[in-house]
């Protein structure tokens, strides 16, 4: 259950704070909001690090608890591959803001 609030951080962080700044310095550019997106990608990079730990640890838990057999290494497996979705959404949204933040800067000179 702690998986889906860390999902809904990350995406929130990443989304709406990194994009949105972002956004906002491509309609108005200036060197506060550059400023202020550099430690909001910091954010969402360790947000989606943080709920990659916390979704590796989850996965392998289970074989420790049931003993190592065909079905606890499907789910495992399925657990560490669900592991890597939100760096891929973060990164997505930071791959997003970061090329608006190009546009910004295209607009600024």
């Amino acid at each position: 259950m702690i998986g889906i609030y860390l999902m809904g951080f990350v995406i929130l962080v990443s989304g709406v704070g990194v994009l949105g700044t972002a956004i906002a310095y491509a309609v108005r550019p200036t060197e506060r909001k550059l400023a202020q997106l550099r430690p909001l990608s910091l954010a969402a990079i360790f947000a989606a690090t943080c709920r990659m730990a916390v979704g590796l640890a989850t996965a392998l838990k289970g074989p420790a608890d049931s003993g190592v057999g065909p079905e606890s290494m499907r789910v495992m497996l399925a657990g560490l591959s669900e592991s890597f979705i939100p760096p891929f959404v973060a990164f997505a949204f930071l791959a997003v803001a970061w090329l608006v933040v190009a546009v910004g800067l295209r607009r600024q000179d």
